[in-house]
């Protein structure tokens, strides 16, 4: 059965009309560029950072309330309806009086950039599509906080049926609990009508921390004035009945100050659709979230890209987003088309509904913004994790996604690491794992605490990587003494590690740590390639050298017969060494063949039900590593053998949160991780089909 969500998130103020761009034979707007199958454990709605971000965790939209991603204890509510002949059908949203009658869901497809919803209300078919368009190749779009929801009525019995459209949300689409006080406005400026929300106190950047919401800035629905549209400020029970009853809404306040927040307002929009036949009547509506400042950096308030350090308002975007509509449309159909066509040509059909139903969250999990030089930076938050910024060990497992469609991204990573280990404020001889919580990032709260080996190879693997989606080293020739101190750090420290975390941190400390010892020996060698795209061909060799002993003696110590330790003091454990797939990404040569194809026989038969255990001490995993081990499978089939196990498990989890990477293999039951960039992991056998056949490091 196919998930069905959709979340039809869009008020507006007093006096718009969202019906205004799509043409109605434009049918193309709400037919997916491909159906998918996958039931997704929450279906992705609004999208745009780790704040302006609306989910459904039913199979069924009009099951329940739509929520941020942290869950049930931060709904984020939207009602939507279709009025039919004078009977009203609830496609979105709880059961709750004045719309009791539900309509029927259809079907769900979860697209990269859009989620489409398709329902019967009686004779009539009502299509409700959500856009997020986050495109890589164009930072003003990606990093501009504004989603389109587009809707399509149509009849299915060859009558015409008079049809109305009803979307309703809330002021807590602004507060991080709803007992905060609000205030809510309705008013037009230069052609369009607007309906904003928001806190009374607006706290900017004081929330800090995982399990938050955004409770500064404010959200607005928009659209142009239309006569057959209007929108409605005002007490939620009146506001539906009257459309209930009469296919309209009562007249609008202007503006409601509510301290009752338990009984927050309506912000609600009404188009009447008219007399729809065959063909169909269609319109399109938007929302946004301006949060005034979006990232504390160094101390200094920044505020997101798309503003241009106050140049462009929110006003300008939502008049930029209105008239280039039809545009944003088809470049996102494009896109999806392009995600899925790489990625189906990497792994095939299931592979690409993975792909395509992770995209969004992977790129909506960070926030786009420069710093005081004009750096571009990309900070992602740790959701459901710890709530740090800009996390090393978080940002590494994201990277495939990014290095394939904007290398410019993964830069925004990294910049800031190297330029705060480049500041005099951080002294440790190996990187920051983080820059503080997120939406604050002053410092590293890790210290000598830290991951040492981890965070050293992590930034020389990335930089390295940039360097070879750029095909020149510039950017690493920058932070030369950086790199060089890392580098020599792991060849001192990265053969048999202390007792000290690595990214897998949820399974504690362990020393003499195997795949960590891996990626310090890939770690090397990258710091190598750069020297020698650089032109320092001696460098270069003496790292390589060291690199190739390391892998020898690697090979030697860590040996258990059929497999590799986790730990090289002790046998019979085992472990993913996910750290391994850049050696064959990027034609190495540091671990033979037998070596690795030793490592994915023995997984194949470690497998359970929902994929394969992380290590031998538990059974449960992280997805994103499963993806890098199936990698380094030696033909496409193998590789199936363990993407499919994780396909089951989105399909099949009954943890209904945004996907989830740390799960259980057994129950299928994900733990406490969701939302979190390091999906973007996900795309590393696309990254891998691209590179087969490249000439590496020229």
């Amino acid at each position: 059965m196919k998930l069905k969500t959709l979340l039809l998130c869009t008020s507006l103020a007093a006096g718009i009309a969202p019906s205004m761009a799509a043409p109605a034979e434009d049918a193309a707007l709400f037919t997916p560029v491909q159906e998918t199958e996958l039931r997704l454990p929450a279906v992705p709605l609004l999208m745009s950072d780790p704040f302006f971000s609306v989910w459904s965790a039913y199979d069924n939209l009009q099951e329940g309330t739509t929520t941020h991603w942290r869950g049930d204890e931060a709904p984020k509510p939207l009602v939507g309806a279709a009025r039919v002949d004078g009977v009203t059908y609830r496609f979105m949203g709880a059961e709750e009086e004045g719309f009791e009658k539900a309509a029927t869901q259809q079907s769900v497809d979860v697209l990269p950039t859009q989620t489409y919803y398709t329902f019967l209300c009686g004779p009539v078919e009502v299509k409700v599509v959500f856009t997020a368009p986050l495109l890589m190749d164009d930072l003003d779009l990606l990093s501009t906080p504004i989603n389109y929801i587009s809707y399509q009525a149509r009849s299915l019995d060859k009558k015409v049926h008079d049809v109305q459209i009803y979307i309703e949300t809330s002021p807590w689409m602004a507060v991080d609990d709803i007992k905060q006080p609000t205030i809510s406005k309705a008013f037009r400026k230069n052609g369009l009508a607007y309906l904003q929300s928001g806190t009374i106190n607006q706290p900017y950047l004081e929330k800090k921390g995982d399990f938050v919401c955004i409770d500064w800035g404010y959200v607005y629905l928009a659209g142009k004035t239309h006569t057959q549209a209007s929108l409605c400020l005002g007490d939620r029970k009146s506001v539906k009945q009257a459309f209930a009853h009469e296919g309209k809404l009562p007249v609008s306040r202007t503006e409601i100050i509510n301290r009752d927040t338990l009984a927050a307002p309506a912000l609600a929009y009404c188009e009447d659709l008219g007399l729809v036949d065959k063909t169909g009547n269609n319109g399109f509506v938007m929302i946004g979230y301006d949060d005034i400042y979006c990232i504390e950096y160094m101390y200094q308030r920044r505020q997101a890209y798309w503003k241009h350090e106050g140049e462009v308002s929110i006003f300008d975007a939502f008049e930029r987003a209105c008239a280039s509509y039809e545009d944003v449309m088809r470049r996102c159909r494009e896109w999806d088309k392009m995600i899925w066509e790489d990625a189906e040509k990497a792994g095939g059909r299931e592979y690409a509904e993975i792909l395509a139903a992770t995209y969004r969250q992977a790129v909506a999990a960070h926030k786009l913004f420069k710093d005081e030089k004009g750096n571009i930076l990309f900070f992602s938050k740790e959701n459901a994790s710890n709530g740090s910024i800009n996390t090393v060990d978080v940002s590494y497992p994201s990277i495939p996604l990014f290095l394939l469609y904007n290398p410019e991204l993964v830069k925004g990573m990294t910049t800031s690491i190297f330029d705060y280990s480049a500041s005099g404020r951080w002294s440790q001889p190996f990187p920051a794992h983080d820059l503080g919580r997120y939406p604050v990032a002053n410092e590293d709260l890790h210290g000598a605490g830290g991951m040492p080996v981890e965070e050293s190879g992590n930034m020389l693997i990335m930089a390295a990587a940039i360097a070879q989606a750029e095909g020149n080293a510039q950017y690493a020739a920058r932070y030369w003494p950086q790199l060089t101190g890392w580098a020599d750090y792991l060849m001192e420290h990265g053969q048999d590690p202390a007792d000290q975390l690595c990214t897998d941190d949820f399974a504690g400390h362990w020393a003499h740590n195997v795949n960590l010892s891996a990626k310090a020996i890939v770690g090397i060698a990258a710091y190598s390639r750069l020297a020698h795209m650089l032109g320092m061909d001696d460098t270069a060799e003496r790292y390589q050298q060291k690199a190739r002993e390391m892998a020898r003696k690697w090979e030697q110590t860590a040996d258990d017969g059929d497999h590799y330790r986790l730990a090289f003091d002790r046998p019979g454990t085992w472990s993913q060494k996910y750290n391994m797939v850049w050696d064959k990404l990027w034609g190495l040569g540091l671990f033979s063949q037998e070596t690795v194809q030793k490592e994915i026989a023995y997984y194949l038969s470690k497998q359970n039900r929902y994929g394969l255990p992380l290590d031998s001490r538990k059974e449960y995993t992280k997805s994103d590593w499963i993806m890098w081990t199936a990698s380094m499978a030696p033909d496409q089939e193998t590789m199936l053998r363990f993407i499919s196990p994780v396909y089951d498990y989105i399909n099949e989890t009954p943890t209904r949160w945004p996907i989830g990477d740390w799960h259980e293999t057994v129950e299928g039951t994900a733990i406490n991780f969701r939302a979190r960039s390091v999906v973007g992991g996900y795309w590393m056998p696309v990254l891998m089909q691209k590179m087969q056949g490249l000439v590496p490091w020229e």
